[in-house]
């Protein structure tokens, strides 16, 4: 019968019942089966009175013909006392069984042209683990089978004229396990089309069938139980299904009543009988490794044979061990290999023992091997088979916690819980899961250990680079590869195959270019990017000669751009959809003032529509056609950027919860299997509840329980759990702290900043589904007590955001946004920038920093030719403070310079070399130079009628081409030197203890009189030729000044001064690794003395490049005027000879436009 349910009710009138007990069915009364819910839960509740009536439904249901109720607990007060009713229907079952070598063959009418839908269903059971349950072949290979591996049930879809053996099979599924087990599973097959279903038992796989085609060219016929009829070889052994087959269904025909009524249909091959009378054996399972079954041996025979077949999950375990007369004999399974070991045998045999019991075979069970966990069948001594029946009845040998007529080994990697592609292993009692190499972490491959954003990765501390972005977090996407361009904000950049410039002619509406665009990341990775961005976009040119974007006549395209939406989009770069326009026509400034777009005045000479597309549901670009350059002299040419997008909506997203009876309720959370939980939260208040959502009984919660404790609680049906993390420090400090949550089926987690991670197991064989369903409250509970006070930010759910400032806006209480970020993001702002507080997010000043990039950690630095110099002139003496900035006031005036501080880093191999000059209005200065011999010297003068104190260090050589970093400290008469952060001095200076109104730092050559000692007039005259980095004397950074000037600034570039990477570099030959932003002679705020007359006049590099500019305005006048005379010539020549490469294609395309702005700007000046 089908059994759907289950009532038991204690004794009548008694204290006995019993609370909780296991189910078991068997269709034979030797082979039993546990029933499990949830695929792990075993036990059923039972009653807790003896009056009340517990019913539990039966999901699914059973069809057996035996039912066995074990009690495992009961009330202590009494004895075991149950009423069971059963619920259920009859059952209908129709039976086949096959010997391995028959087999049916049904043949039904020819198949239609179009797809149909295909539905097969059976049930089977069987005692081998190999065998083809179902076969149907087609032309050129095409073929569907069903087969047993292994115990694993395998569908295959096979295509035999697929272009390549790699996607000839287009599905290959497996579902099931241990399937051999001589019970009943269920099958069933539903297809239609490319896309179908594949169940075993109660586990379900959807498939969808690879490549264009819609159907196999099957043949009109299917087998049952092997490979009926011939035909071409399959990849896979042709081995017959051995065992029972019932309620066996082809689209709706019950094949086996056919057979049973010898209907034409239906061929018989082999032996088939229709009952299924196969042997049922007795297994055993051994429960844990003190298990043991002792059986008698065959004494007075010289010889003994063993025979069983056995299963198990553990790689290691004892399986046999014999005593004999003189010695032994020990049977292992070893990193899941057999090893037999004989100790001096005797003849005479006497008992044998599987498993391991107390005090069985001396000394050798107490070695490091535990005992056997699995099960056993079909044991046979010295050929005769063990009565495992007679063995639980008492009546034969002995045994120890074996669970006899039943096999309780489960495959507790079905279902796979293991996420993103993680492997998973298994022994008795748990599984795990390899996640190595999936971009993922955790007990079940579920936490993603990559961020979701570059703006993520941004406020970690990272640097421009390539990064892998996980935008869903632990959802089902992958991570992929991007470039992250952190600027002030963080921006991702994707490229895609086809960067290049496409040249395009000849294209017409029936024979349409089109460009195809493959990205690096899946386009459900780019929008899940596009989504999570504050803007995107992607810039299109598109330049044209006599081939128009519209049609004139009926305003058809004539080219289109295709996005992710794969609709067709006729706007183009700088517009909008709705304006179907160009950006000259969105700016109203078109060549030809009739078109909204340049390309559609079909002129005869370039033009181009460029623009940058920013309409994030449109982005990114994924094909473009072009239909309109068949006509003569007609052509086309695009070129498409990566796809860049700012920003992280979700990174920032916040809302400040300003009562405890406040909170955001958003849709009943579902992670019934694995559930993560992410938020930033900061606050003062010392406790509050910062998530919960409930079910009937199961729940999760989420709460600062004390001002240094933060608990994740949960039930799932095992009771309530706990897990705290506790800190040395406060976390209502104010500051941002980082919160993580996991739940999964094998364990649940929190952690809380970069403290030590805390973790509970979960239950072997308990609960394992998180059913929730209330609403989701986020910073307070159901309740409104114990609400949270405080900001919560960038809340994830299973890596999902939520957003709580639009939920904010429409709720009391609670306000959108917050506030602070400084106080726990500032520290990322180095050397000496300052933290701005922004509405989302904070920024870096670096304005008074030698350094510059998003966090004030980029060196700025110079690579110095000989002669170069750079000056930065403090204010003029004459006016002391007045009309001076603030910085620059600060040096000089008045007041006298008491303190300072030098920081520099240098690279050079030239001696003698000055670093740094510090001048004064009163003839007091400060010098460091390299001295002939390398040393580094520091010459304090703060009195003119003293000669300098002098700081050496030559200890050794600095110029040798390595990068030494230079710190001075001066407090009034007491100097603090770090050489490369390990040498460091204190010295008293003599001179003086004050510093005059300062005049001008000078780096490299000093190339006007200054009255100063010999060492530094020899270093100050030979100027310096290196790298200088990151140059700041306070807040006065002159190599920032020179090379990023952001304001007027009065400084001074003479000679040759290049920006560089030399600071970053190695070697000396680093030195002459330059960028092409050159500075030579640039110069900033130009004083009374005329700074670049001055340059004019000490460099003749310079009046030699003056007259090369010269010669070279005279050689394009002549050539202008050449090509006045020539320009119809020269332009069809042009045309003639334009090379066809396409590599070459931009620059001979530029090449074009600029002889054609060349013309055109020539007839502006003499056609009229």
């Amino acid at each position: 019968m089908e059994v759907t349910a289950v009532a038991t009710q204690g004794g009548y009138g008694s204290s006995n019942w019993v609370s909780s007990y296991l189910l078991m069915f068997s269709d034979s009364g030797r082979n039993w089966k546990q029933y499990r819910q949830e695929d792990s839960i075993w036990g059923f509740s039972g009653n807790a009175n003896a009056d009340s009536v517990v019913y539990c439904r039966l999901q699914p249901s059973i069809k057996a013909k035996f039912l066995r109720f074990i009690p495992l607990e009961w009330n202590p007060k009494g004895r075991i006392g149950m009423r069971i009713e059963v619920f259920g229907c009859a059952y209908r079952s129709e039976v086949v069984e096959l010997d391995g070598q028959s087999s049916l063959l049904y043949r039904f009418d020819e198949k239609p042209l179009s797809p149909i839908k295909d539905i097969i269903s059976l049930k089977f059971k069987t005692m081998q683990s190999d065998g083809v349950l179902l076969h149907r072949g087609g032309q050129s290979g095409d073929h569907l089978t069903l087969e047993l591996r292994r115990g694993r049930l395998f569908l295959l879809i096979n295509s035999g004229e697929a272009p390549s053996a790699s996607t000839q099979t287009l599905v290959n599924l497996s579902l099931g396990s241990l399937l051999d087990d001589q019970h009943w599973h269920a099958v069933l097959v539903q297809s239609t089309g490319q896309q179908g279903n594949f169940t075993v038992d109660e586990h379900r796989h959807h498939f969808q069938v690879q490549g264009e085609t819609n159907y196999l060219d099957l043949h009109s016929e299917i087998s049952f139980g092997g490979i009926s009829a011939p035909g071409p070889p399959v990849s896979f052994a042709q081995k017959n299904f051995h065992g029972c087959l019932e309620n066996l269904y082809y689209n709706g025909v019950d094949i086996i009543d056919l057979a049973k009524r010898g209907k034409p249909q239906i061929i018989t091959m082999g032996n088939v009988s229709f009952s299924c009378s196969q042997p049922q054996p007795v297994p055993v399972t051994f429960q844990s490794a003190r298990s043991f079954l002792a059986l008698p041996g065959t004494a007075g025979e010289d010889a003994v044979s063993v025979a069983f077949q056995f299963r198990t999950w553990n790689e290691q375990g004892r399986l046999l061990s014999m005593d004999l007369v003189s010695g032994g004999l020990l049977l292992v399974l070893q990193d899941g290999r057999l090893s037999l070991s004989l100790f001096q045998p005797g003849r005479l045999p006497s008992d044998l023992t599987a498993g391991c019991p107390d005090n069985s075979f001396g000394s050798k069970c107490q070695s490091s091997l535990d005992g056997f966990q699995g099960c056993l069948r079909l044991i046979t001594i010295s050929n005769k088979a063990v009565d495992l029946v007679a063995v639980q009845q008492g009546a034969l040998g002995n045994f120890s916690d074996l669970q006899i007529d039943s096999c309780g080994i489960t495959d507790r990697c079905l279902p796979n819980y293991c996420e993103h592609g993680g492997e998973c292993s298994q022994d008795w009692s748990t599984f795990h899961c390899d996640c190595a190499g999936t971009g993922y972490r955790g007990a079940t491959c579920h936490n993603s250990i990559y961020e979701q954003s570059c703006e993520a990765y941004k406020h970690r501390g990272n640097t421009s680079g390539f990064y892998y972005i996980d935008s869903d977090g632990s959802g089902p996407l992958g991570p992929f590869l991007a470039y992250c361009n952190m600027t002030e904000t963080a921006w991702t950049v994707l490229q895609h195959n086809g960067s290049e410039l496409t040249r395009v002619r000849g294209a017409q509406p029936e024979s349409s270019h089109t460009g195809l665009f493959e990205y690096a990341a899946s386009l459900e990775q780019l929008q899940a990017t596009i989504n999570l961005a504050e803007h995107c976009e992607q810039e299109l040119a598109y330049y044209c000669k006599r081939s128009r974007l519209v049609d004139k006549q009926d305003g058809a395209p004539l080219s289109w751009w295709v996005g992710r939406t794969k609709d067709m989009q006729t706007y183009w770069g700088g517009s909008w959809p709705d304006l179907k326009k160009c950006t000259c026509g969105f700016e109203g400034n078109c060549i030809d003032a009739q078109y909204y777009c340049n390309c559609n005045a079909d002129r005869n000479e370039w033009t181009n529509d460029t623009g940058f597309l920013s309409y994030k549901e449109h982005l990114p670009v994924t094909k473009i056609v072009i239909t309109d350059t068949g006509r003569p002299h007609s052509e086309a040419a695009y070129k498409l950027g990566p796809l860049r997008c700012r920003g992280d909506r979700s990174f920032w997203n916040s809302a400040s919860f300003n009562t405890e009876a406040s909170y955001l309720h958003f849709p009943t959370f579902h992670g019934e299997l694995s559930a993560d939980v992410s938020f930033f939260f900061k606050t003062t208040a010392s406790s509050g509840v910062f998530l919960e959502n409930l079910g009937i009984t199961d729940f999760i919660r989420i709460e600062l329980r004390a001002p240094a404790e933060v608990t994740f609680s949960f039930d799932v049906g095992n009771g309530p759990f706990e897990i705290s993390v506790q800190s040395p420090s406060r976390f209502n400090d104010n500051q941002w702290h980082h919160v993580r949550v996991e739940r999964n089926v094998r364990e649940a987690s929190i952690r809380v900043d970069q403290l030590l991670q805390k973790t509970q197991p979960a239950p072997t064989d308990g609960h394992a589904l998180l059913q929730l369903n209330s609403q989701l409250f986020v910073g307070g509970t159901a309740t409104r007590q114990r609400g949270f006070l405080g900001c919560i930010r960038s809340l994830r759910l299973n890596g999902l955001p939520l957003d709580l400032e639009e939920r904010a806006k429409v709720t009391p209480g609670v306000d959108p946004g917050c506030r602070g970020h400084c106080g726990s993001y500032g520290r990322l702002c180095r050397h000496g920038g300052t933290c701005q507080e922004k509405p989302r997010g904070f920024s870096c000043d670096c304005t008074f920093s030698a350094y510059t990039g998003p966090f004030c950690s980029e060196e700025i630095s110079a690579y110095f030719g000989s002669g170069s110099s750079v000056m930065y002139s403090f204010q003029e003496h004459s006016s002391l403070s007045k009309n001076a900035s603030s910085h620059a006031a600060s040096f000089h005036g008045d007041m006298k310079l008491s303190r300072e501080v030098i920081q520099f880093s240098f690279r050079t191999a030239r001696t003698p070399s000055l670093l740094v000059y510090l001048s004064s209005f009163y003839k007091e200065y400060l010098s460091v130079i390299l001295a002939k011999n390398g040393s580094l010297q520091i010459r304090y003068k703060l009195d003119r009628h003293q000669d300098p104190d002098v700081i050496s260090f030559d200890f050794k050589t600095l110029a040798d081409g390595q990068l030494h970093h230079v710190k001075i400290e001066r407090e009034e008469g007491v100097v603090f030197v770090e050489i490369d952060e390990n040498t460091r001095r204190h010295v008293h200076l003599s001179s003086g203890t004050e510093f005059g109104a300062v005049r001008a730092l000078v780096l490299g050559r000093i190339v006007e009189h200054s009255d100063v000692d010999q060492e530094t007039a020899l270093a100050g005259a030979q100027g310096f030729v290196g790298c200088l980095s990151a140059v700041q004397l306070s807040h006065v950074a002159p190599l920032k000044a020179a090379l990023h000037p952001s304001h007027s600034a009065p400084i001074t570039v003479k000679g040759h001064v290049t920006e560089s990477s030399c600071a970053a570099q190695t070697g000396t030959d680093a030195m002459s690794r330059e960028r092409t932003h050159s500075f030579a002679d640039h110069s900033g705020t130009i004083d009374d003395r005329e700074p670049i007359a001055n340059a004019i006049r000490s460099d003749s590099a310079v009046i030699g490049g003056l007259i090369a500019v010269v010669i070279f305005i005279l050689l394009c006048t002549t050539a202008i005027a050449v090509r006045i005379y020539q320009q119809k010539r020269l332009y069809k020549r042009n045309e003639a000879k334009r090379p066809e490469n396409v590599d070459s294609a931009e620059a001979v395309l530029k090449t074009e436009l600029r002889v054609q702005d060349a013309i055109n700007e020539n007839q502006k000046e003499y056609f009229f």
